[in-house]
């Protein structure tokens, strides 16, 4: 998906921080991928480098993640998971060691070389050359820096060349490594992501961390996640982590998603003792974009049995850099910045430091230390919840169509009702913040005499940024700075502090860079979730997360629902919804859909969506009616069938018997005859023997016919019972 954005405005000095001594490595792989226009600001310690970045010292940082030689660095990956830091471009940086002495010194003349353990370990074949002593430092670059500082002579440090430059020193040797191949991977990393600005032809990485429950086959369901969907790995990692950063990380998910992930699982496993000692994450890299439609399948599909699982960043591959670090560098490359940025450039790392102002209170967590004069329009509930934190450090004076004189004293601001604009702003305001309706925004500026804010920072709380942006730029005179805000919280939802809560923020244009740090830092303070985003991009998301939140809150009201006995969770949430929203204004929700056109997609495509709903509804129920007709035919055919096959059995069984009665009738009807004929036969014999009695004069003989008609009878009996029986089989 390709994120829409204007043209870059004046650029601020850029700043990106990065681990160890001006000319270290990370410095020079810094160089490589951003260019020679951004100042570069050294860290005492990688955890150093995050926090800068966390705390707006300076936009991004450069950090090692791993090395082809020797591995992942194990810290960094801990460090990615603590801070809310998102990944937006890599680096592979060709790390070639030099040594590096005194101007005039020979290499014959060199006793000690000193420089990281792991430079020294990866030189150490042209070391076994040079039979000189190896001290193990803190740092390549820092190796030498102390020997210029020292005037060691005798010693050389091995480092970069960039080192060298940086401290006035020698290059005696170069490309003195062991392992030619010798890369170490770089990650860029921000406060915001970029994954909405990856176009399809760019080829895409996205880095993950996840955790897995204790099972079987877990991972291996894990990866087929992505395999099956022919989505190609470039790295994963497992890491232990401790078991209480594991479970805030979790509630925090699950917080911010407003409900439980995979499953609701909150808890660890913890089925025996070993799984409470080691709790892991597997980090991994697949080479997709996070919003390709294959990426978002795997990654519900993985979220379905992860417990934790959160998107390090979505970037482009192969040092290509894209969103507004692409075209903060492509203004720099023009031209287009003022002179202190290339004045910090030229000055070096050092003196950017110094330059900028209220460092150490910032690394302390403290606010700026320049008091500002902010002036309030716009005096009502959401206008007197923000000036209640201004006052505690700064100058508040407030104008509204109302009288609020007493809950400005009370608070310790100044009231100023609308038609005093003039003695408003006599206060030399440094800031000045529109409190506003959406609906009322544009006619109250433009009922301001643009004289009163030439020069100022104008700044807008609405809930929507593309109308107030536009609206500004139109009407503000040119060397007005302007500041697009939206502190995504209330007077309710922010009643107990600002912690944790987002507030949203675009510098559409500023000059100014010291006074929107100031005013910035306010919210940083309080220990906001800081979240810079384009006005265009803002809305686009805005359209889901608010303007259907609205909607469907107040659907819900126009239902008329109230609390039962038997009220579910989900029930209880859509209740919370209904009562939220319906409380707010109703111009508060006309002005979420008149100024942002997303509104009005988003509108049609509730209509659609519920429209397919009712659709699926009725499909459903006509598949389910023509299911069961279906079935009543199946049943119907079913039982005629089978009436058929009990009647020709019993027809087959009527057929059997009636042969078998037949059979055996024939077959005593000839067994009949062939007794009679036996008999006959029989009787011949008896009245021979008697008249002719035992001697050679035979009797009355029994006739040839007589015979055969016997012994055919007697055939046709057994036939006959033969017949019968196979019948009855």
């Amino acid at each position: 998906m390709m994120c829409l954005r204007m043209a870059p405005s004046q650029p601020h000095p850029t700043k990106v921080a990065f681990q160890g001594e001006s000319g270290a490595y990370s410095e020079k792989s810094l160089r490589e991928l951003l260019g020679t226009e951004v100042v570069a600001v050294a860290q005492e310690s990688f955890e150093d480098a995050f926090k800068a970045v966390a705390r707006r010292e300076v936009e991004y940082a450069v950090i090692p993640i791993e090395n082809s030689l020797g591995g992942s660095i194990h810290a960094n990956y801990d460090l990615l998971l603590r801070y809310e830091l998102y990944v937006i471009g890599e680096h592979d940086f060709r790390v070639e060691h030099c040594l590096l002495a005194l101007p005039g010194t020979k290499r014959e003349d060199v006793k000690k070389v000193m420089s990281h353990p792991q430079a020294l370990a990866q030189c150490d074949n042209y070391l076994r050359g040079m039979d000189v002593e190896k001290v193990a430092m803190y740092d390549t670059a820092g190796s030498a820096k102390l020997i210029a500082e020292g005037k060691m002579e005798g010693c050389a440090a091995i480092a970069s060349d960039l080192a060298a430059e940086a401290y006035g020193m020698e290059v005696l040797a170069s490309n003195i490594e062991d392992d030619d191949m010798n890369f170490t991977r770089f990650l860029l990393l921000a406060r915001t992501p970029v994954g909405g600005f990856l176009s399809p032809g760019v080829a895409a990485k996205t880095s993950i961390v996840f955790t897995l429950p204790n099972s079987a086959g877990a991972l291996y369901k894990a990866l087929a996640c992505f395999s099956l969907r022919e989505i190609d790995f470039s790295k994963i990692e497992s890491r232990p982590t401790s078991a209480q950063l594991l479970q805030y990380l979790r509630f925090q998910q699950t917080t911010e998603a407003g409900g439980m992930g995979a499953g609701g699982a909150l808890s660890n496993d913890r089925t025996n003792g070993e799984e409470r000692r080691f709790q892991y994450c597997f980090y991994l890299d697949f080479l997709a974009g996070e919003l390709d439609d294959k990426a978002q399948s795997a990654l519900a599909h993985l979220r379905e049995s992860a417990p934790f699982c959160r998107v390090l960043g979505s970037y482009a591959r192969d040092s290509t850099l894209v969103g507004p670090i692409s075209d903060t560098l492509e203004a720099l490359s023009m031209g287009i910045g003022n002179g202190a940025q290339g004045a910090a450039a030229a000055a070096g790392a050092g003196d950017a430091i110094a330059a900028s102002p209220r460092r150490s209170e910032r690394r302390s967590g403290a606010r700026a230390s320049r008091r500002l004069k902010i002036g309030i329009i716009g005096f009502g509930k959401f206008g007197q919840f923000i000036s209640r934190k201004f006052v505690m450090d700064h100058d508040v004076v407030a104008m509204g169509r109302g009288d609020y004189t007493a809950a400005a004293d009370e608070m310790g601001a100044k009231f100023y009702p609308q038609f005093e604009s003039s003695d408003f702003f006599a206060n030399d305001l440094d800031v000045v913040v529109f409190a506003v309706s959406i609906l009322s925004f544009e006619e109250v500026l433009k009922s301001i005499p643009q004289k009163f804010l030439k020069g100022k920072l104008v700044v807008d709380v609405l809930s929507v940024k593309m109308h107030p942006r536009q609206t500004m730029l139109e009407t503000l005179p040119p060397d007005t700075d302007i500041l697009c805000t939206h502190p995504m919280f209330g007077p309710e939802s922010g009643a107990n502090g600002w912690a944790g809560l987002p507030f949203l923020f675009d510098r559409v244009r500023t000059k100014n860079h010291a006074r929107t740090a100031d005013f910035l830092s306010i919210w940083e303070g309080e220990r906001c979730k800081m979240v810079e985003m384009s006005c265009e991009l803002h809305d686009k998301y805005a359209a889901n997360t608010q303007f259907i939140t609205h909607l469907m809150g107040r659907i819900l009201g126009k239902q008329g629902l109230s609390r039962t006995p038997i009220d579910t969770q989900g029930f209880a949430s859509a209740l919370r919804l209904m009562e939220t929203t319906c409380a707010d204004s109703f111009e508060l929700f006309y002005g979420l859909f008149r100024y942002n056109p997303h509104s009005h997609t988003q509108l049609r495509k509730l209509r659609d969506s519920f429209a397919e709903v009712e659709r699926q509804l009725a499909a459903k129920e006509a598949y389910l009616q023509a299911k069961a007709e279906i079935a009543d035919e199946d049943r119907r055919r079913i039982l005629a069938e089978f009436r058929t096959l009990i009647q020709e059995a019993a027809t087959t069984a009527a057929e059997a018997a009636t042969e078998k009665v037949a059979s055996t009738a024939a077959a005593a009807a000839a067994l009949a005859a062939a007794e009679s004929a036996v008999g006959k036969a029989a009787g011949g014999a008896g009245s021979s023997i008697s008249n002719g009695g035992v001697g050679d004069e035979p009797g009355t003989d029994i006739s040839d016919e007589d015979a055969a008609a016997a012994v055919a009878a007697a055939e046709a009996a057994a036939s006959n019972s033969d017949k019968g029986v196979e019948v009855t089989r």
